[in-house]
């Protein structure tokens, strides 16, 4: 599956030989395993949020990042382009919710964990490129304290029961009308599409939103491009070297040999 993917009609009618309830315990319990089999790669994370007058970038934020892993296995971001912000100066600025948002509810994950926390209705089944996937709408069945949730629909292909692409917006919205504006917290609706890595895991790869946010000052057009590239499963391996020269398989040298970690 790709993004921009051909969609075809919604069919309403209920799966054969299977239950709604039966897919969604199928796809959350994937999706627990697809959360930890991500949390054991590497990949590249661009970020790109624009404020747009028409077809003219106003003002504009950008971030490159790796997610890696250091000698000792802990996971990490590594900054390698991150220019200047210039949102504000078009009138937006980028809360905390933003920054959580781009790191863990565009590329939205349902495990068996949490699909207690939503309502899931099954809405019928529709094509998307080759993939025959269910469709379901969800939303959260209540919002607790200041945590943030998905709200929207997702497809799950009816062969590896994994989501594979998801449309909607994370919730709640902040309107601030009695304070005039000055805490309102606004976010656009996207979807975000996956495709299969290493021939198991379907893994985010491309996200998008296109949408007017009515703020109290009036509105403003955004855009947001989040590309996750270079996915590569993290792992280790020993290598003997000599005088800071690796050796070849199988030889070895009188003189005490160092082990170093290497991806």
């Amino acid at each position: 599956m790709c993004a921009f993917a051909d969609e075809g009609a919604l069919d309403k009618s209920e799966p054969k030989g299977i239950t709604p309830e039966e897919i969604i315990k199928r796809f959350s319990t994937k999706e627990k395993e697809f959360k930890e089999a991500r949390d054991l790669y590497t990949y590249r994370q661009d970020v790109k949020v624009q404020v747009l007058d028409g077809d003219t970038v106003k003002g504009q934020y950008h971030e490159v990042f790796d997610v890696v892993f250091d000698n000792g296995g802990k996971r990490l971001e590594n900054v390698v382009f991150a220019p200047q912000s210039d949102l504000d100066q078009a009138g937006l600025s980028m809360d905390q919710g933003d920054f959580d948002d781009i790191r863990n509810r565009l590329p939205f994950v349902l495990t068996s964990d949490e699909v207690g926390e939503y309502d899931v209705l099954y809405v019928g089944q529709q094509q998307e490129d080759e993939l025959h996937c269910y469709v379901f709408d969800i939303a959260p069945k209540q919002i607790v304290g200041k945590k943030r949730y998905f709200q929207g629909r997702i497809w799950v292909d009816d062969h590896d029961f994994q989501i594979v692409k998801t449309y909607g917006k994370t919730v709640p919205q902040i309107y601030d009308k009695k304070h005039k504006g000055k805490e309102e917290h606004l976010y656009p609706n996207f979807t975000t599409w996956r495709e299969q890595i290493d021939k198991v895991y379907w893994f985010p790869t491309f996200t998008k939103a296109d949408d007017t946010l009515h703020f109290f000052s009036g509105d403003i057009h955004i855009r947001e491009i989040v590309k996750y590239e270079n996915y590569k499963k993290f792992g280790s391996k020993t290598r003997i070297t000599y005088e800071g020269k690796e050796l070849p398989p199988g030889e070895k040298k009188d003189t005490p040999q160092q082990q170093s970690p290497q991806r």
